[in-house]
């Protein structure tokens, strides 16, 4: 079964919006872990529009003593504090994302070009300390190739494309997967894992969840969307039983 990591940005940014730790990001964590989710996602931004280092290091202390078993993934872009604090809390996975000046929320995938130079050392680092890479990139085979070069473990593939192809239509959405597909079967015969996030939802990881090789998705603002009105550990269930039927 394909792993589901919840992402708990949006909690933080419900807390931020007034202050204080009404919700707790602590709490959300719980409940996830109660309703059977098997990974934690992160993303601290540098601004600390939502999650801050003291979250993801509450966090990491929440899985080590009470779900060691749960994968904990920290995403950002690879600044000096983000990499400190990967070193500091080891987390099972960090996902390395480019982040573009004055963004709402990640626009692409890396590519081989100078914003991305850092990359191979940056990978270096974080495999000496134990810690599994993957990338986000496009669904596209040059893309693939340099994640794979570069010495990442895993890449995690960016469906918006995907998400906005399946609002179209069925039709469109197939054409969309069958890109995607194609992504993962090259990622899987260069050895690198295969990941997946960015608008995925209850409707779309329906045919999304046969992707070829797929290990995780990582989903955040839909399922908090959702759990606004039905509940977080409903929702984590719903997301849960999904993956579980595909």
């Amino acid at each position: 079964m394909t792993k589901l990591s919840v992402n708990v940005n949006k909690v933080a940014t419900l807390r931020n919006s007034r202050g204080g730790n009404v919700p707790s990001v602590v709490e959300a964590v719980h409940v996830c872990l109660a309703a059977g989710v098997p990974g934690i996602t992160v993303h601290p931004r540098a601004d600390r529009r939502h999650i801050t280092p003291d979250d993801a290091r509450q966090i990491a202390g929440v899985l080590r003593t009470e779900a060691p078993g749960v994968e904990f993934n920290i995403e950002g872009d690879p600044r000096a504090e983000l990499l400190d604090l990967v070193d500091e809390i080891g987390p099972a996975q960090c996902t390395l994302v480019p982040v573009a000046p004055g963004e709402i929320t990640s626009q692409a995938g890396w590519n081989r070009g100078p914003a991305s130079a850092q990359i191979p050392q940056v990978i270096r680092r974080l495999k000496a300390r134990g810690v599994r890479v993957s990338v986000f990139v496009d669904a596209r085979e040059d893309a693939i190739r340099w994640a794979a070069s570069v010495g990442a473990d895993r890449v995690e593939l960016y469906t918006e494309p995907y998400a906005r192809a399946f609002e179209r239509g069925p039709e469109r959405a197939r054409e969309s997967f069958a890109v995607f597909a194609g992504a993962a079967e090259a990622a899987h015969a260069l050895g690198l894992g295969v990941n997946a996030g960015h608008d995925l939802d209850l409707e779309n990881l329906t045919i999304f969840r046969e992707l070829p090789h797929l290990d995780e998705v990582s989903i955040g603002h839909a399922i908090i969307s959702r759990a606004v009105f039905v509940g977080l550990a409903t929702v984590v269930r719903e997301y849960l039983d999904v993956l579980r039927s595909g």
